[in-house]
Order: C-alpha cells, then sequence, then structure tokens
C-alpha cells in the first residue's frame, strides 16, 4: 500500500489544507499518517477524520526576544529525533508538509531517509518554516505567481490551495435556522481566524447596533473570545469556532469580514463570497497578510482595510461599497483563472510515489 505523511500544524491554516486532501487520498488508496505536535489545533481536527495522528516535541523559532528562544532549539532537537523515529516506522513514500514550525523537524528527517518531500507555501512570501525546509523539498506548491519567481527554477509549481469540498456543500435554510434569525435580512459573516482577533471583534461589538439596522450578523470571535454581554441580542449570534456548520453559513452569508490568511482567503474566492479583508498589522507580523489582501484587492476580489485604519467609518463605509456592488466582486471572482489545486498536487504526489518505487 502507498503510505503519505502529511504534516502541519499550529494554527487551522496549516491544517486545512491537509484536510482537503485526505479524502481523495484515500480514493487513491493511499496510507494516510498525520504528524504535528503533541497538543495543537492539529491534533483534534485530525483524530476527528480517524487519521493515525502522530505528536512529536515542537518548538516556536521567534523573531523577537524571548526566553523560550533558549529553550525550545532542545524541543526542536528532540522533535528531529522523534521525527526521525517515525520515518524509520512508518516507511512512508512522499511527505506533504503545509509548513507551521512543528512541520521542520518531519521535512529534515524525510530528507535523511531519502523520502521525497512536498512543501506547500500559501502566502505571497514564504513563511520561516518553509525557508529552512526548502533546500530539502523536491517540489514546492505555491498560491501566487509572484511567489513562484522567489523559489528556484523548476522546483515550484502554482497550484493554489486544495479547498476542502464540503465548504460547498452548505444549506443555507439549516444556517438560518441554527442561528436562530427570524428577520429575513442580508447575512454579514466575521472570521477573525481559529484564534480570533481582539481588533476586529471590538469594532463589531461597537458597531453592533447599527450592523443590525440592515443585517444579520453571524460572529465567529475565536477561542475565548466570546462575550456573555452579547448574548440573546435578536440578529446577533457568536461563537468560538465552527466546523460542520461553517459551509451552510457561508452559503447564507452576503458579505464576509475576514483576516487575509491565504487558505481563508482562497476559499473566499473559491466561493465566489464579496469580503472585507483587514490584514494583520505589520507590526503584529511579518506583512504576510498585508501582501495577500493588496494581491486579492488588485485582482477586484477584496475591499482591503488596514487594521490602523478601522474605524465606524471605515467599517461602515467598506460594508456600503462591497454590498452595494457585489454583484461586481462576484463576477471578478468568477473571471479568476482558478485551477484544480486538489487534481495538481495529488497528480505531483502519485508521480514522487512511483518514483520511490
Amino acid at each position: 500500500m502507498k503510505r503519505i505523511v502529511l504534516t502541519g500544524g499550529g494554527t487551522a491554516g496549516h491544517v486545512t489544507p491537509n484536510m482537503a486532501l485526505i479524502p481523495e487520498l484515500l480514493k487513491l488508496d493511499y496510507d494516510i499518517h498525520y504528524i504535528g505536535s503533541y497538543d495543537g489545533i492539529e491534533k483534534k481536527l485530525i483524530e476527528e477524520m480517524g487519521i493515525p495522528y502522530h505528536g512529536i516535541s515542537s518548538g516556536k523559532l521567534r523573531r523577537y526576544f524571548s526566553l523560550r528562544n533558549f529553550t525550545d532549539p532542545f524541543r526542536v532537537i528532540k522533535g528531529l529525533g522523534e521525527a526521525k523515529k517515525l520515518m524509520k516506522e512508518l516507511q512512508p513514500d512522499v511527505i506533504f508538509s503545509k509548513g507551521g514550525f512543528v512541520s521542520v523537524p518531519v521535512v529534515f528527517a524525510a530528507s535523511s531517509k531519502k523520502i521525497p518531500v512536498i512543501i506547500h507555501e500559501s502566502d505571497m512570501t514564504p513563511g520561516l518554516a518553509n525557508k529552512l525546509a526548502l533546500p530539502k523539498a523536491s517540489r514546492v506548491c505555491c498560491n501566487f505567481p509572484e511567489t513562484k519567481e522567489l523559489f528556484p527554477e523548476g522546483k515550484a509549481i502554482v497550484t493554489g490551495t486544495p479547498i476542502r469540498k464540503e465548504l460547498f456543500d452548505g444549506d443555507a435554510a439549516f444556517a438560518f435556522t441554527y442561528c436562530g434569525f427570524t428577520e429575513n435580512k442580508p447575512v454579514l459573516l466575521i472570521i477573525g481566524g481559529s484564534t480570533g482577533s481582539a481588533v476586529i471583534n471590538q469594532a463589531v461589538r461597537d458597531n453592533l447596533n447599527r450592523l443590525l439596522e440592515t443585517f444579520n450578523v453571524i460572529h465567529l470571535c475565536g477561542k475565548d473570545k466570546t462575550d456573555p454581554a452579547y448574548e440573546g441580542i435578536p440578529g446577533y449570534v457568536q461563537y468560538e469556532y465552527v466546523k460542520k456548520e461553517l459551509s451552510s453559513m457561508l452559503a447564507l452569508c452576503d458579505i464576509i469580514i475576514s483576516r487575509a490568511g491565504a487558505n481563508a482567503i482562497c476559499e473566499l474566492l473559491a466561493l465566489r463570497k464579496p469580503n472585507i479583508l483587514i490584514p494583520l498589522s505589520a507590526a503584529a507580523s511579518r506583512g504576510d497578510q498585508i501582501l495577500n489582501a493588496d494581491s486579492f484587492q488588485k485582482s477586484g476580489y477584496s475591499y482591503v482595510i488596514k487594521e490602523e485604519d478601522l474605524s465606524t467609518e471605515t467599517l461602515f463605509a467598506a460594508i456600503d461599497e462591497v454590498y452595494t456592488h457585489k454583484d461586481q466582486y462576484i463576477q471578478a471572482m468568477k473571471e479568476s483563472p482558478l485551477s484544480d489545486s486538489t487534481g495538481i498536487i495529488l497528480q505531483m504526489i502519485e508521480e514522487l510515489t512511483d518514483k520511490k518505487e
């Protein structure tokens, strides 16, 4: 039996593309194993799919001063030893890495055993984990043509991001009932990412009464970021995080406010959902979300508000612009050169598996 190891973790964005590949890999009779951190978000998500999960020690390579910078290298070294042991035990034909720091020991361990590795870079510029993994990779998948030019010639392919098929199967009527809405208003969906965004959450709550004059509001706040003071308000619901209900909420909504993580915006593009992007600021990140958002704005897919420019005035101007011209945004997204991301990546996996054999 063909065997593949998937890896990636730390945030949902480093897991969901792997989750999109799993059903298709099963159809191709792959024996699938997943390597992630001991207790990261990836553990619960993957185990719920019935895929064997192997936890390893993981550290983080920070660009700022932290006492953990002195201890995490030892966690990484431990993780590398654990990953090498798993390579020997599992003997996979190929590795697919979606990034995150837990993936680095896995990629290095696979390379030491001459196991071919595919890495996937979603953002416009590669993250630190993928920069470290790049010399060990046989192939690199990326979202943006601009990104391909940053990698060695012949190694990178523009594939896009695998999208979970269940996202296209949502039931808007189910979501309307699930959320307890009673008025037939357009629906505004706010997604702050798996960990949520305090800045976006506050902006929504500060302007909630005005928003509810026009919209029903679904607010995905992030872990531990719901506020009991806003429970029971007609037309407004808040959740930390949703899974199987998300596809139906996406089917129901008319506009989405979102961070600009690459996987999230690729899903919005595939679903043709008019959206307002509020990328994580350069002060709080390496600036990848800003570049992602700029690319989507230039293509006519999104309206962008810089985090430092977020205010009552800019928020409502954006909502008015996108809702008024939603058909133009949808048309631009329909004309995007979408590819069969999952199919291209599966073909790449098959080719490397055959070569190893």
